[in-house]
């Protein structure tokens, strides 16, 4: 069997980063207590305290969806909802998952770069004490965002303070996380600074079956063990998960992926930028690039390498750097989409 050819689909469609694969591959050593009772998932621990702060609880989870679903359970009740943008993952790419398992709603807002703001949050909050309407409870952003643009630190403490004054929790949706860390230049905490509960992803930042729902204010964190069970993400032998996160957290092993991915997009960003027929669409902030391609030449360019279109009305397309993205990728893929365009 061969993988597929090596393209800008997603970041999930890497492999593990060796560093990461080689913590697997010790952890498989002998026995130890299974359901996160062994040293690797104590150490991930402690080293989440590290990133997040000291009151900060961390559970490991198998995918970036089960750590949305789990972590809106622990924030709300199924008469409450959840106010997110319309591009929001846990609206549009998880199957109505959220909406199954917590039983509340999705209220999602249009926004131009896939980042909410206080109007729009304030906007969304309606029907408060009227028992016809779901009640608001938590506000879900998502960092970096689906659209690969970053909440700044004024951003973010605007969107924060306003749903807490307004006693909404805050979610944040961490898949890319790291990414944004780095495109912030500031440490994981601060690029989620006042969230209650982040979904944090590991996979991809190089690792493989690795997330965690982190809850900043521990007290959200009581019943999550529960929670976790009951939504079939309790891993038995969870020091493969835990290995996983002390191999990325222990140095700086996740902004190194992280930093290669975003300064791959960017090369990605300049180097089609120039071609005449591309418009790229959204700032280049993490490791997603946006563009707009005439329609006819999407089809010949996917044939050839992996990527996904994100509006096929406009011919708005998407593309994904990863960890192991090299200057290489780009420079043949940039060239293909010259020469598609020339023909």
């Amino acid at each position: 069997m061969t993988a597929v050819s090596r393209g800008f689909a997603s970041d999930n469609a890497s492999g593990v980063q060796s560093d990461v694969m080689a913590a697997i591959v010790a952890a498989n050593a002998g026995h130890a207590h299974a359901y996160g009772d062994d040293p690797w998932t104590r150490r991930a621990r402690e080293l989440f305290k590290r990133h997040f702060g000291e009151h900060a609880e961390a559970f490991c989870v198998f995918n970036g969806t089960g750590a949305n679903v789990t972590a809106l359970q622990a924030l709300m009740r199924p008469f409450e909802s959840v106010i997110c943008a319309t591009t929001a993952h846990i609206n549009v790419d998880e199957c109505g998952a959220p909406e199954r398992f917590t039983g509340g709603k999705l209220v999602d807002i249009e926004t131009p770069d896939g980042k909410l703001t206080p109007p729009l949050i304030e906007g969304a909050i309606e029907g408060v004490g009227f028992e016809h309407h779901s009640q608001p409870r938590v506000v879900s952003v998502t960092q970096s965002t689906e659209y690969g643009t970053v909440y700044s630190a004024a951003e973010l403490s605007a969107v924060v303070g306003t749903a807490h004054a307004h006693g909404l929790r805050v979610h944040v949706d961490g898949a890319r996380l790291a990414n944004a860390a780095v495109s912030l230049g500031c440490s994981l905490a601060e690029a989620c600074a006042g969230a209650d509960v982040v979904s944090f992803g590991g996979t991809k930042n190089g690792a493989l079956l690795a997330e965690a729902v982190v809850f900043l204010d521990p007290a959200l964190a009581a019943d999550f063990r529960y929670i976790r069970k009951q939504s079939a993400q309790l891993s038995s032998k969870m020091r493969f998960s835990s290995a996983q996160f002390v191999a990325l957290l222990e140095g700086d092993l996740w902004r190194v992926n992280a930093e290669r991915a975003n300064t791959m997009a960017a090369l990605l960003a300049e180097r089609v930028g120039g071609i005449g027929g591309v418009r790229i669409t959204q700032p280049v902030q993490a490791n997603e690039v946006f563009a707009v391609l005439p329609i006819d030449v999407i089809g010949p360019l996917q044939s050839e390498f992996d990527f996904y279109t994100w509006d096929e009305r406009t011919g708005e397309v998407r593309w994904v750097t990863s960890w192991d993205t090299t200057e290489a990728d780009v420079v043949r893929f940039a060239e293909a989409v010259a020469r598609s365009l020339r023909a």
